[in-house]
């Protein structure tokens, strides 16, 4: 287990404790939900990321180029009739 990894679980299990109201003897069950907590945490981080990438590539090749267009022939103006 990594130190920052290991950092997350200590905070997250002493911030259950503190909205639990601070019981004695807990601390077990405590850091065994800051676990769980953390490795979901962890598991939508990843799950995310690849997705965001493959959708980037679909966008990027959705999307046309600009294509210059040539200037539109001009039509001869009308001739009037006149008598």
């Amino acid at each position: 287990m990594t130190d920052d990894r290991q950092d997350r679980i200590r905070k997250r299990a002493h911030a259950i404790w503190e909205t639990s109201g601070r019981p004695e003897g807990s601390d077990r069950e405590h850091w065994e939900q800051a676990t769980r907590d953390i490795e979901a945490e962890d598991y939508s981080a990843k799950a995310k990321k690849p997705a965001a990438a493959k959708a980037a590539p679909a966008k990027a090749a959705a999307k046309p180029k600009a294509v210059a267009k040539a200037p539109a022939a001009k039509k001869p103006a009308a001739k009037s009739k006149s008598k």
